[in-house]
């Protein structure tokens, strides 16, 4: 049977292999490229060196797009994450209509984000008219409002993903926690979170680099008004790429050092809860 799987291996990898250099490898090094050159489109690229990422790191509107996305993604990371696992606690426990709750708390999952900003500008904007403001009126009701959206997308998302691994928790570790005498916080916190770390670095890796590249949802809401102060980084290399003419290479360039930092972090942050499970 191995042998067999071994003959005809090729022949099943080989259409995912081209699949995966042309649809990701080549149009990666072809952007890596141009993001040291000045272009309009890819058959007039001229090579200039490093003169685009001097720009895009000298870039005021790069800069807070950076502190504004570094600020929005340690606040939704924390939130949905903690959100996500008292979710997940409750719906474990023998409580009536826990399926019909996490079929309802998942749906938000399934809606576009253009959509889902939209329909919270909306709402939002709604309650703030109130107090004569608006989500674009000012940058920190931008701010909590991503937060807010950003919640109740993924929470539902991560929940499941929680449940799962509650739910894998072996009952004779809980019994003989119980027999010891173990509250039921020190049974939560001694048990089971050490038991599911694996599910805590899937949800953390999924929600860091997700918050990172959020951007259908930061056009919809704010389109990173007022005066850009809500642009996050994915908002600005697009706009730099498309907003101005002559700086393609450097909303090219911006890709390039927002793929490295989205890649950096979340490399790290698997490595420390990786280390988590191992000392298990």
């Amino acid at each position: 049977m191995e042998k067999t799987i071994r003959k005809y291996v090729a022949i099943f990898t080989f259409p995912t292999l081209i699949a995966f250099f042309v649809a990701f490898v080549i149009p990666f090094l072809m952007g890596l490229y141009l993001s040291f050159c000045k272009f309009t489109t890819v058959t007039n690229a001229k090579f200039i060196g490093l003169e685009n990422y001097i720009k895009a790191l000298t870039s005021e509107d790069f800069h807070n797009a950076l502190f504004f996305t570094v600020k929005f993604a340690l606040v939704a990371v924390l939130s949905i994450n903690v959100l996500a696992f008292i979710l997940a606690v409750l719906l474990t426990k023998k409580i009536k209509g826990t399926n019909l709750f996490r079929t309802v708390f998942f749906m938000p999952n399934l809606i576009g984000g253009i959509i889902l900003g939209y329909i919270w500008q909306s709402m939002i904007n709604a309650i703030l008219v109130q107090y004569q403001t608006t989500l674009i009126a000012n940058a920190t009701f931008g701010f909590w409002g991503l937060v807010i959206l950003m919640n109740w997308q993924m929470i539902g998302y991560m929940m499941i993903i929680y449940i799962a691994g509650l739910q894998n928790v072996p009952l004779d570790l809980i019994e003989a926690a119980k027999i010891d005498g173990a509250t039921s916080m020190q049974t939560l916190f001694k048990i089971k979170i050490p038991m599911i770390m694996t599910s805590i670095t899937i949800c953390l890796f999924l929600t860091v680099s997700n918050c990172f590249k959020l951007f259908d949802q930061n056009l919809a809401l704010t389109a990173g008004a007022p005066s850009k102060k809500t642009a996050m980084l994915a908002l600005d290399i697009y706009n730099s790429f498309y907003g101005r003419s002559g700086f393609e290479g450097v909303g090219q360039a911006k890709a390039v050092i927002f793929f490295c930092l989205v890649a950096l972090i979340t490399l790290l942050q698997l490595q420390i809860t990786r280390k988590k499970e191992v000392e298990q």
